[in-house]
């Protein structure tokens, strides 16, 4: 029996667009993470890791294994943190008042976060976490990692492996970054962080 499935995405295929087009999802969710959830899947037969959550396997797992189950795990946050409806366009609540804090306003936040992933080199993700303590912190991941590999608690990402935006932006990695704001859902993202573990 398979362990884990492709998600459902919480919107429709085109609910993003113009900032990620239909095309992107098709590649993006059907096909890119399809294939990681198949591959982990496979793996995972006859496994001492079979039987796991998701984050246990990123955090014990080693090699295409790990691979995959970091893509999955990435990528369902990834996906899961948009909405194709006009909502909040800014953290709100407690996340609001924390990203103040820690980076001084939430424009300079997004600076650091956008400059973060435009400057990363190869393939990878940037993220938004939260330590122990609850402080804030941008960290550049390359390839599958996650930032629970390190003790954090991941909060918002953006993928820059070329396959989230070539077919829309090219090579323009950092206006494909500074265009995600229009589609981040701030609810989702104040969940996770008040959520305790």
């Amino acid at each position: 029996m398979e362990q884990f499935e492709l998600m459902t995405l919480p919107y429709s295929p085109e609910a993003l667009e113009p900032v990620i087009s239909k095309e992107t999802i098709a590649f993006h969710h059907g096909k890119h993470l399809a294939g990681y959830v198949n591959n982990l899947n496979g793996l995972l037969e006859g496994s001492p890791l079979a039987g796991l959550p998701l984050e246990e396997i990123v955090l014990k797992a080693e090699g295409g294994m790990l691979n995959n189950a970091g893509q999955i795990l990435n990528h369902n946050l990834y996906f899961g943190q948009f909405s194709g409806k006009q909502g909040k366009t800014t953290p709100i609540g407690t996340l609001a008042e924390v990203i103040v804090r820690d980076f001084g306003s939430f424009e300079a936040f997004k600076e650091e976060f956008q400059k973060k992933g435009a400057t990363l080199f190869g393939s990878g993700w940037v993220w938004l976490s939260a330590d122990k303590d609850g402080k804030l912190v941008i960290t550049q991941e390359t390839n599958a990692a996650n930032p629970i590999q390190k003790g954090l608690k991941p909060l918002l990402t953006f993928d820059v492996w070329e396959h989230a935006y070539y077919l829309d932006y090219q090579n323009r990695r950092p206006d494909h970054l500074a265009a995600l704001w229009q589609i981040v859902d701030w609810e989702v993202i104040e969940e996770r962080f008040t959520v305790k573990d």
